[in-house]
């Protein structure tokens, strides 16, 4: 099985399986001299980790990182970062039931045909527990970016139908975390959250949009003609379980505007060029001019529901199947720092490209 490491310089390569021993990886690239924060990184698992309130699953898992190699003395060396975090809440035999069967939307008959074998055990694998490896990566990718100044704040802005109309421009974002769904406006917020409270209560799941700012990014990060800046977001973003969808700056909207209404005019302000608006999401030719970087995720419902669906079994037979034991009505909480952590590898891998590899 190919294609567990993500980036270019700085590299993230994550192993395990929802149901194994532990999942962990390495980190091939991170600069010597980095102080190693594990306050930090501990508290962003906590962010994506299971049980943290009643609207996500109730798996219990401490989510606790051990680091194995590549610090000396809480100081990175500059050589490999190995990583684990071990599984201690599994309960297999929720997906005893799940042995010959193929979940509706899963990854079940897609591994199962690609690889001739398939842990049914969470969806192995295909579980998005992989994730919390991938937010090890990103906290150690954000304490290098706090060096320069750079900042990742992701949001919930729509559940369902239910949407935050305001732009992240007039939103105070600090007020993030003081919500179970991470909404940083406390009326949509509570709206968010008795929608999935109903929801769950009826043994079905939602979807929604996590919005992204990233704030203080270099004018140049970005290398066309194929990894463009918002290329290689996009492809972090699709890497995530359950998104169905990326836009940055206008997006889809675009469609919607002339070029005239919709190209940012170029102005110099006390000597420093920038543009009047910002359509383009802080990216142009692929490259980052300086001004915020914004983007949208869309993640479709869990497609482990509470209720009783057609299948078919691996002879193709007819049946039925139900969801079993502790699962998410909506990721949308719990993905927040998933999509804070890919953009933090994005970035820097592409400031490391610009820069020298030590700090």
């Amino acid at each position: 099985m190919a294609a567990n490491t993500f980036g270019n310089i700085f590299c993230l390569t994550t192993f395990g399986e929802s149901h194994g021993e532990a999942i962990g990886g390495i980190i091939d690239g991170c600069p010597s001299g980095l102080k190693l924060d594990m306050a930090f990184i501990q508290n962003e698992l906590q962010r994506r980790k299971p049980g943290q309130s009643h609207i996500t699953t109730q798996r219990k898992e401490d989510d606790e990182v051990k680091i194995l190699s590549g610090v000396f003395n809480e100081i990175t060396t500059g050589h490999p970062i190995g990583f684990i975090i071990e599984n201690n809440n599994q309960k297999s035999k929720d997906y005893e039931h799940l042995k010959e069967v193929y979940r509706p939307s899963h990854a079940d008959f897609t591994y199962q045909q690609k690889f001739g074998i398939r842990d049914y055990r969470g969806g192995g694998r295909s579980s998005a527990r992989e994730t919390a490896s991938r937010i090890v990566g990103g906290a150690i990718a954000k304490l290098i970016l706090n060096q320069y100044q750079i900042s990742i704040q992701a949001y919930v802005s729509q559940v369902g139908t239910i949407k935050l109309e305001k732009p992240y421009t007039e939103l105070n974002l600090s007020k993030t975390e003081e919500s179970i769904i991470r909404c940083p406006d406390e009326e949509i917020a509570n709206k968010m959250i008795s929608y999935i409270e109903e929801i769950r209560k009826n043994g079905d799941t939602i979807g929604g949009i996590i919005s992204c700012v990233i704030k203080g990014t270099p004018i140049g990060l970005g290398e066309p003609v194929f990894d463009k800046l918002h290329a290689d977001l996009g492809k972090a973003m699709l890497s995530i379980n359950a998104v169905k969808g990326f836009e940055y700056g206008a997006g889809f909207s675009s469609i919607n505007y002339k070029g005239s209404e919709l190209n940012d005019v170029f102005i110099n302000e006390e000597n420093k060029i920038k543009t009047k608006t910002n359509f383009s999401g802080g990216i142009q030719g692929g490259i980052s001019n300086g001004e915020d970087i914004y983007f949208n995720v869309a993640f479709k419902p869990v497609a482990t529901i509470m209720q009783e669906q057609l299948s078919v079994d691996m002879n193709g037979n007819a049946t039925t199947v139900q969801g079993k034991g502790r699962h998410d009505p909506c990721v949308l909480p719990r993905a927040v720092p998933i999509v804070e952590s890919m953009a933090a590898l994005v970035i820097v891998d592409n400031l490391l490209k610009q820069r020298s590899a030590t700090l």
